[in-house]
C-alpha cells in the first residue's frame, strides 16, 4: 500500500474543494421536524481532515459544535460490541435496508431483528442492550466517547434531546414495535431516553475527525495506541459504515466517494480512509435522503481529486 500523501496537498486539496462548494447553490433543507436543528444556520460549513502521520487541517467552521446525531450511532455500536463480542449480531443484522432511517417495513418479517445497527430500529435495540449492561448508562457512554476522543468537554445537548423527544412520534412507535416482538428488553421510555440523548452529543469537525481516526489505524488510538477494538472489530466496523452508513443512500455513497463513513442529520458525515486518514464534513442542510447536501458534493470531489478512496 503506497504511503499518505503530505500534508501539504492535503490542505491544497481541502483548501480547493471547499472554496469551489462553499459557492455552489445548496439545494438541500433543514432538518426541520427537530425543532432546535431548524434554528442551526444553514451557511455553516466546515472540514477537518487528521491524518496517519498526525497532520492536522481544517477549514471554514470545523471548529464550531454540531450536534452528530446518527454519528453517534457508530459510538455506542462499539461500546456495545466490546461489551457482547459477537453476541451483538443476535439482536441486530449487519444488511443495507433499503428503506429510509426511521421504517418500520422489515421488523415484523424479521422478529423484531432490525436489518443493521445504524438505522433507528438499530440503535435503538444497541441502546437497549447498554441499559441493560451498564449501571449508569448515559454517564458511561459519555466518559466512554470522551476517552476515545481524548475530548473531556464533549457533552449531551439537554435542548436537543429534548427537543427530539418531543417530536419522536416514529421512534417511540419503533421502540414499543420492537418491544412487542420480544428484541428491546428494557422499559421503551428508558431506551428512548437514553438514545435520544446519545443522538444529542455535539462536537466540531476537528473532534470528530481526530476521534474516528482509531479506525483508520486497525482500532487502536492514535496518541498512545490503545487498542479500542480489535483488529477484526474495527474492520467490521468500518464494512458496516461502508454498507450501510448513509441511509437509503449508502449504496450512492460507495459509488461516488468510496469510504466507509458515517452521517447524521445534523449535517455531519465522517468519513475513513483505513491505514490513512478520517475526515468530518458539516454543512446543514440535507439531501432528501437526509443526508448533508454540500458535505456529499464536498467528499465526492475530494477523493476524486485526491484519488484516495478505498476502491
Amino acid at each position: 500500500m503506497h504511503l499518505i500523501q503530505e500534508e501539504v496537498n492535503f490542505k491544497a486539496v481541502v483548501q480547493n474543494i471547499y472554496k469551489d462548494v462553499k459557492d455552489i447553490e445548496d439545494k438541500g433543507e433543514l432538518a426541520s421536524y427537530i425543532p432546535e436543528l431548524a434554528r442551526i444556520d444553514s451557511k455553516n460549513f466546515g472540514v477537518h481532515i487528521s491524518t496517519m502521520d498526525h497532520s492536522n487541517f481544517g477549514v471554514g467552521n470545523c471548529y464550531d459544535k454540531f450536534s452528530i446525531q446518527s454519528i453517534a450511532k457508530v459510538l455506542s455500536l462499539i461500546m456495545a460490541y466490546k461489551i457482547l463480542g459477537k453476541k451483538i449480531w443476535e439482536r441486530v443484522d449487519v444488511e443495507p435496508s433499503g428503506n429510509a432511517f426511521n421504517s418500520l417495513v422489515q421488523l415484523e418479517a424479521e422478529n423484531g431483528i432490525p436489518r443493521n445497527p445504524f438505522i433507528n430500529a438499530g440503535a435503538l435495540v444497541i441502546s437497549d442492550i447498554l441499559l441493560s449492561e451498564l449501571e449508569h448508562p448515559k454517564e458511561e457512554f459519555l466518559a466512554f466517547v470522551r476517552d476515545i476522543a481524548n475530548q473531556p468537554e464533549i457533552d449531551y445537548s439537554s435542548k436537543i434531546a429534548a427537543s427530539e423527544k418531543k417530536v419522536g412520534y416514529r421512534n417511540i412507535a419503533l421502540c414499543n414495535y420492537i418491544k412487542s416482538l420480544g428484541n428491546i428488553k428494557n422499559e421503551p421510555e428508558d431506551v428512548l431516553d437514553f438514545y435520544f440523548n446519545l443522538c444529542s452529543l455535539e462536537m466540531n469537525c476537528m473532534e470528530l475527525s481526530q476521534l474516528f481516526l482509531f479506525l483508520a489505524n486497525n482500532g487502536c488510538r492514535i496518541s498512545d495506541q490503545h487498542p479500542i477494538l480489535t483488529e477484526q472489530q474495527s474492520k467490521r466496523i468500518n464494512a458496516l459504515m461502508q454498507t450501510c452508513g448513509f441511509y437509503d443512500e449508502s449504496g450512492e455513497f460507495a459509488f461516488r466517494v468510496g469510504l466507509p463513513g458515517k452521517s447524521g442529520v445534523g449535517g455531519g458525515i465522517v468519513a475513513v480512509h483505513p491505514d490513512r486518514y478520517a475526515i468530518a464534513v458539516w454543512s446543514p442542510k440535507l439531501n432528501k435522503k437526509g443526508n448533508s447536501y454540500k458535505g456529499m458534493k464536498f467528499l465526492e470531489a475530494f477523493t476524486t481529486e485526491s484519488k484516495q478512496s478505498i476502491f
